[in-house]
């Protein structure tokens, strides 16, 4: 399947490039995520005439996820939660609860863009997460840990 990338894709291409993918892969994620189209001589028409749009997008969009960058480097987010006389957590840290806690902190965060590498966190203490803001764009922070009193 021939397909024309309308935004970056990691690991396929730039935004106008033409790629052979898969046909699972283009009509299960690339089409209705509108991250590519169709590559028929239509579609390329209509590309190359709006070129300079999805350009400009993209260009704030990178522009946007390193300001958000910015304001993330460095960060520590201190958190706290339930724990036995071990350190160990009565349930876990994930995603979902990085994320709120970084929104209630006024960073807007969405929990897609939370990577764990060690996964859940499951003891107090310190563990550096990733923050995936865009296809360029990666920053680490810092999340502790505290037990409850």
């Amino acid at each position: 399947m021939d397909v024309i990338l309308l935004k970056k894709v990691a690991n396929l291409g730039n935004i106008g490039d033409r790629v052979k993918v898969k046909s699972g892969y283009g009509r299960n994620y690339l089409l209705p995520t509108g991250r590519g189209t169709l590559a028929t001589v239509k579609n390329v028409a209509k590309f190359e005439a709006q070129r300079a749009e999805f350009e400009a997008k993209a260009a704030a969009e990178l522009a946007d996820a390193e300001a958000r960058a910015a304001k993330l480097a460095d960060f520590r987010l201190v958190m706290t939660a339930k724990a036995g006389t071990e350190g160990k957590l009565f349930g876990s840290i994930g995603t979902a609860d990085i994320a709120e806690a970084l929104k209630a902190q006024g960073h807007a965060i969405e929990r897609a863009e939370v990577r764990m590498p060690l996964g859940a966190i499951r003891m107090v203490g310190e563990q550096v997460l990733s923050l995936h803001l865009h296809t360029d764009v990666n920053v680490d922070i810092t999340v502790v840990v505290n037990a409850e009193a």
